[in-house]
């Protein structure tokens, strides 16, 4: 067991821990950091995409628990050397996919610091939330977007080189209208942050299942991490209306595994701690 799965399991007792956010009544909770020299280097980005990015993967989680993000906490440690202009570049991010999401910041914390480090936690409503558990034998898994390019974008960025400005990397294509449109015909759901194996690792684990593979999926897709597409499962009946809606938004489906009895091991390397 990994260290993070190992502190997890530390909260065991709570019922509510264990999906992309605590559902509490009609009201759904979530929270990610995205720290310095962990998930960006201030060289790659600039503060604008940074914060941008960090209010994107924390609404992720929130669209793929059938929510609706209505308010944020900021908590940000600020490296002593930023100066006025760099907090307001930063608060730009914030405020700029905000707007977008109409999402109002209702406070936070900030504190002194060697590096840039920020946590959000969304609050979101929700009339049904949507599960990581809730898969049966015999549904469709299905996972949408191409997969592939976040993770050799990150490796031209350990390699020095420039990529581009489009990356989802850099700024995560979330699929909100598709997913609230899909949501009454899908059994689970969660989005693709680590990897789609580390995905469907945690999936196998909290519905105890396992999957057949309709072709093998390469390692270079299956193993990047920070996509933030989403995998979610359904009933074969409901497979016709999904596409309907998904050619609607324009969203590219890949279909690519039946659930079974069984379990299923994630073999990529591990990047958490």
């Amino acid at each position: 067991m990994n260290k993070e799965d190992f502190f997890i399991k530390q909260f065991k007792d709570s019922k509510i821990i264990g999906d992309d956010g605590a559902v509490i009544g009609k009201w759904v909770y979530s929270m990610d950091a995205f720290c310095q020299d962990v998930h960006f280097k201030l060289d790659w980005m600039s503060l604008k995409q940074i914060a941008k990015k960090a209010m994107l993967v924390n609404i992720s989680d929130a669209i793929v628990m059938n929510s609706t993000p209505k308010y944020a906490l900021l908590s940000v440690s600020i490296p002593k050397k930023f100066t006025k202009k760099d907090l307001k570049k930063l608060s730009s991010g914030f405020k700029s996919v905000a707007k977008q999401f109409d999402i109002q910041i209702i406070g936070g914390d900030t504190i002194a610091s060697d590096k840039l480090d920020i946590s959000i936690t969304i609050i979101s409503k929700t009339k049904k939330p949507i599960y990581r558990t809730g898969t049966n034998i015999d549904d469709i898994v299905c996972y949408t977007g191409e997969l592939g390019s976040v993770k050799k974008d990150l490796n031209r960025l350990f390699d020095g080189k420039q990529i581009d400005k489009n990356s989802k990397f850099i700024t995560p294509n979330l699929k909100a209208e598709f997913f609230y449109n899909i949501a009454p015909y899908i059994n689970s759901a969660m989005d693709i942050s680590d990897g789609l194996f580390f995905e469907l690792e945690r999936l196998s684990k909290a519905n105890k299942i396992g999957f057949e593979f309709f072709k093998k999926i390469k390692k270079d897709i299956g193993c990047s991490g920070e996509e933030y597409e989403i995998l979610f499962t359904y009933s074969k009946k409901n497979e016709s209306k999904i596409k309907k809606i998904a050619k609607k938004h324009n969203i590219n489906l890949n279909i690519c595994a039946k659930v079974t009895k069984g379990k299923y091991r994630c073999q990529c390397k591990k990047h958490h701690f």
